[in-house]
């Protein structure tokens, strides 16, 4: 969400419906929590992007099952993580993003999940997508997809005189102050790096020194580093061109006719965000039941609906209509392209991720 990373959005509306939901007093907070004794069986705590799901699905879930929901939210997978990993108990069911859950289940932090505890999933999840999933849950042992999409480049027809179909534009001086580029140390990374026609999830020191030489070399033409700021800067034309999430770039089109969205012919990133359960949920029951309505058809198509996200649910995407189905944006061909899934790559390689993106923020 996330990415990354931020992967969530930021709706105005659902923001505030969410905001809403929980003053009503349902999805109740952790401020809560420490009233709640340990053994009650009757709660489920839920730990998600903020913004990520529809308030209704919430209220129709402890509708539905009886559960009372103490929802939280978190902005990144790197504040989720330490959360988490100090305590594996205090949540039941999380929904980190692909390279995060390899991280998590290698240090013992997941469960193995039952599937037959969670016949929706086995039903509406579609095959391309478990197999997606492969590349950082392998044996899909650990999780469950919930959404996923593309990273590319969104741009405005109307102030841009060509069609963009390459990274190659985000280094064109033409484009001086007029380019927004994603502040987050993979993604930032992931665009140099199939620039230069390497993995994505490389460590090769010479190929991550090479990016970050052209990172720097871009800077110059770079009017921002920015995250869910791409998507109102767009929006308002006060750039032409952004590195963005498929999920915001939709949800700009909708609001701006004049922009465009393009999976790079370089390849990109495909990312995955995806339920979970902690090793050590004191409410396994609840966290399947979880999983298991928001594989149902109709609970996924709200939660789409809402979130602008694609869905992995196939029995959802039976519920479209065809204008839908068609859109490039939210279901692209993943055959056409050259997509990778982010992999936890180690202590070592985060930490050298890190300081090559301290020395281009430096710069």
């Amino acid at each position: 969400m996330k990415k990354k990373t931020v992967f969530s959005i930021c709706l105005p509306l659902l923001a505030a419906g969410l905001t809403a939901y929980l003053a009503a007093g349902c999805g109740k907070s952790s401020r809560e929590r420490e009233d709640a004794p340990d053994n009650d069986s009757n709660r489920l705590y839920v730990y998600n992007w903020g913004e990520y799901i529809d308030p209704e699905v919430i209220g129709l879930f402890e509708e539905e099952t009886g559960y009372k929901v103490v929802y939280d939210v978190f902005e990144t997978n790197e504040i989720m993580y330490p959360k988490v990993a100090a305590d594996p108990s205090q949540y039941d069911v999380l929904c980190p993003s692909d390279y995060m859950i390899a991280k998590m289940a290698g240090e013992g932090l997941l469960a193995e999940l039952d599937m037959d505890a969670m016949p929706e999933a086995k039903t509406n999840i579609g095959e391309q997508f478990w197999r997606m999933s492969e590349d950082f849950d392998p044996g899909n042992l650990y999780s469950v997809p919930y959404t996923w999409g593309t990273v590319g480049i969104l741009y405005d027809s109307e102030r841009v005189d060509e069609e963009i179909t390459s990274w190659d534009v985000l280094w064109d001086e033409k484009y001086n102050d007029e380019i927004l580029m994603q502040d987050s140390v993979r993604d930032l990374f992931a665009v140099a790096l199939k620039k230069l026609g390497y993995s994505l999830n490389t460590t090769d020191l010479n190929e991550l020194e090479e990016a970050k030489n052209l990172l720097i070399e871009q800077k110059p033409l770079v009017q921002a580093y920015v995250v869910d700021e791409v998507r109102d800067k767009m929006i308002a034309g006060e750039s032409k061109i952004g590195v963005i999430y498929s999920g915001e770039a939709e949800y700009t089109r909708e609001e701006n006719e004049s922009l465009s969205y393009c999976i790079p012919k370089e390849g990109t990133n495909v990312w995955v965000d995806a339920w979970v359960v902690t090793k050590d949920s004191r409410h396994k029951k609840a966290a399947y039941d979880w999983i298991n309505f928001m594989c149902r058809p109709d609970i996924a198509l709200m939660n789409f609906e809402y979130i602008y996200y694609s869905t992995p649910n196939i029995g959802a995407m039976e519920l479209m209509d065809e204008e839908t189905l068609s859109n490039e944006v939210l279901f692209p061909d993943v055959g056409k392209y050259d997509l990778e899934a982010y992999r936890y790559l180690g202590t070592d390689a985060e930490r050298l991720y890190y300081n090559l993106w301290k020395e281009i923020k430096s710069a």
